[in-house]
């Protein structure tokens, strides 16, 4: 029976949200663990991004992902927050590919569309729907770590095929 892990991630620099599934073939995903890295508001940039670094490497090191799946940055309206993000996002590769570990990215919309079926969904829409396909009785807080399993379970879905998930 063959089996993978994702590491989803949801990237920020203030909250970084992160998520392992395990996708066995024929049977139940699993989720491993799920929280945010949080970094201080008012900490300058630099030691928030060696703490999202360290901690990464640590869940990483703990959980053993066979794949990462990240959130692609989308801006909006806000150019400096996307900046950041944007650096939070450099440090998740970098991170990954440090661990020799495949990255697939996936925009908003895509895991939007594939959790729920509709690109515009809310955060308790995709709360929910990332309840109901990991069978869990509540839904995952904060929405941060919602997000990040949601990317993992993109990817398995969008790979589905390749490895025979349900």
């Amino acid at each position: 029976m063959s089996s993978k892990k994702i590491l989803g991630i949801d990237p920020g620099t203030g909250i970084c949200g992160f998520g392992v599934v395990n996708f066995t073939t024929h049977k139940q995903p699993r989720m491993i663990t799920a929280g945010v890295i949080a970094t201080p508001a008012h900490t300058p940039l630099a030691d928030r991004l060696l703490d999202i670094f360290d901690s990464l490497n640590q869940i990483i090191d703990e959980t053993h992902p066979d794949e990462v799946s990240i959130e692609k940055l989308f801006f909006n309206q806000n150019i400096t927050t996307g900046i950041s993000v944007a650096e939070a996002r450099g440090v998740v590769i970098l991170v990954a590919r440090q661990h020799n570990l495949p990255i697939y990215e996936y925009t908003p919309l895509q895991i939007k569309q594939t959790l729920t079926g509709y690109g515009k969904a809310d955060k308790k829409q995709m709360q929910e729907s990332v309840r109901q396909y990991l069978n869990m009785r509540d839904i995952v807080k904060p929405d941060d770590a919602a997000d990040a399993l949601a990317a993992a379970i993109t990817h398995a879905l969008m790979t589905r095929a390749q490895y025979d998930l349900k």
